[in-house]
């Protein structure tokens, strides 16, 4: 019999509450057709709003033709607040240019900044805040990364993003839309759904208590269990051999998708419950039994600092070796560049684990034949992380936290020093309310439409009687 697992509140006593606050930022852009996608290519780049300069808005050109921007608008929060940019302005590729708007308009310490074709009604890239620059909201990397209080104003060239290219720790708004909405019809998990992680048109679901969901669209923008092949109830998990039950939190794929195995991260045998086993397993899919056992384990718990047992692997997530090597990736197993040829058959990425208890985020090779290499060691500067995700998307690492940190994500990317660092620091969206939130998944590039792209998150606490909401994040 599985022991139920304690409440909350117990199994989080070693953990710190952490402190919010409360500047928001949010981007909208334009999503154009290949035929006008020049556009899209000039951004918002930095906003001043006050100091020795202010009210100055600057435009960065990410792509690779010169765009003339003769006509095209600049305005604040009000429709009726307008700045026109003269004829005869262009923005060759890589370019930045600064505009003086204080004549047309003032940008307050809560306000937005908007661009628009010369038509006045096309929206090309927003931005909004609620607190004054300090002294430079810039985005890092320029024309494409997160928003950001950088220390040093830089109008008209590139941003700075501080040593290393790590960005604010200083929380912002959601980057995507405010609304979220039940994405399951009530009661079919119940309680201890976890780790998410989105396959086109499957979603794999863990939950704790030893069981992986294959779930499939609802037809009304959400998602039920698959009825065919057994997993109309999900699938139970046992470790390798067939015994015991992996309390596992986390799921995620390598670059081969679920025909190379499904991951879970487990941080115990809930058959001794009292014991850490912190511990990432590989299943094959492909059959139509209610069990599935793990072909593989790579069991970590010798390799990593002790912890509580219902405190260990909370997230995981899979980051491609391309990645790695064109960011310039730090192997901390070798303090040199890393090299995947180092290292023998390893599914081609390297696997970052999350530690509920610690809040610290570790990079391991693990190698088909079963052994492991520690790779990396960073702290996600949050009281636990629930969850980890990579976005291919946007090169990014996502770091989540549940309501002991009020639903904060952070964004990670490899700085200059080849070390992941922090870019950005978001408070959950305005319609979340702070619930138990361990699973987070983002949709992919195919799912972008009008510049945005649905979000899912599994909630632990089944609040409601719903474990999936439905949320939107900027593409």
């Amino acid at each position: 019999m599985i022991e139920p697992r304690a409440p909350k509140w117990r199994r989080r006593l070693s953990l710190l509450l952490a402190a919010v606050a409360l500047p928001a930022v949010g981007v909208g852009v334009l999503t154009a057709s290949p035929a006008a996608a020049a556009p899209t290519d000039i951004r918002l780049n930095e906003v001043v709003t006050t100091g020795s300069v202010n009210d100055s808005i600057e435009l960065y050109n990410k792509g690779t033709a010169t765009i003339d921007l003769s006509g095209w608008i600049l305005k604040d929060d009000n429709d009726s607040n307008k700045y026109k940019i003269a004829s005869g302005t262009s923005l060759a590729p890589g370019g930045f240019k600064a505009f003086d708007v204080h004549g047309s308009f003032g940008l307050g310490s809560a306000d937005s900044a908007r661009l628009y074709l010369a038509d006045g009604t096309t929206l090309v890239d927003s931005f909004s805040w609620s607190s004054h620059s300090n002294p430079s909201w810039s985005r890092c990397a320029d024309g494409t990364g997160d928003w950001t209080q950088a220390a040093t104003l830089t109008l008209g060239a590139a941003n700075n993003c501080g040593s290393g290219g790590g960005g604010s720790t200083t929380p912002v708004a959601w980057p995507g839309g405010s609304t979220v909405a039940t994405a399951d019809a009530a009661n079919v998990f119940g309680t201890d759904l976890s780790g998410l992680y989105q396959e086109g048109g499957v979603m794999w679901g863990a939950q704790n208590s030893g069981k992986l969901w294959r779930l499939v669209p609802n037809g009304s923008g959400g998602w039920t269990p698959d009825t065919a092949n057994g997993w109309g109830s999900g699938k139970a998990l046992r470790f390798p051999g067939g015994t015991g039950t992996p309390d596992d939190e986390g799921v995620t794929l390598t670059g081969a998708g679920s025909a190379g195995g499904v991951y879970v991260s487990s941080e115990r045998n809930a058959d001794a419950s009292s014991t850490s086993r912190l511990s990432v397993l590989r299943y094959d899919v492909s059959g139509t039994g209610s069990t599935l056992t793990a072909t593989r384990e790579w069991n970590l718990t010798p390799d990593l600092p002790a912890t509580g047992a219902n405190l260990g692997l909370e997230g995981i997530t899979w980051v491609p070796d391309s990645y790695l090597t064109g960011a310039g990736f730090k192997d901390a197993a070798t303090g040199a560049a890393y090299d995947p040829s180092r290292y023998a058959a390893h599914t081609g990425g390297v696997f970052f684990v999350g530690v509920e208890g610690s809040g610290t985020v570790y990079g391991y090779v693990l190698l088909e034949a079963g052994g492991f290499t520690k790779v990396a060691t960073l702290s996600s500067g949050m009281a636990g992380v629930m969850e980890l995700q990579w976005e291919p998307q946007a090169n990014r690492l996502w770091v989540v936290c549940d309501d002991t940190c009020s639903g904060q994500h952070r964004t990670f990317q490899v700085n200059t020093a080849g070390s992941f660092a922090v870019t950005a620091v978001h408070n959950r969206p305005a319609g979340m309310p702070n619930i138990n939130n361990e699973g987070f998944t983002l949709a992919g590039a195919d799912e972008c439409v009008g510049g945005s792209k649905p979000v899912y998150w599994s909630d632990d606490s089944n609040t409601g009687g719903h474990a999936l909401r439905k949320g939107s994040i900027n593409c």
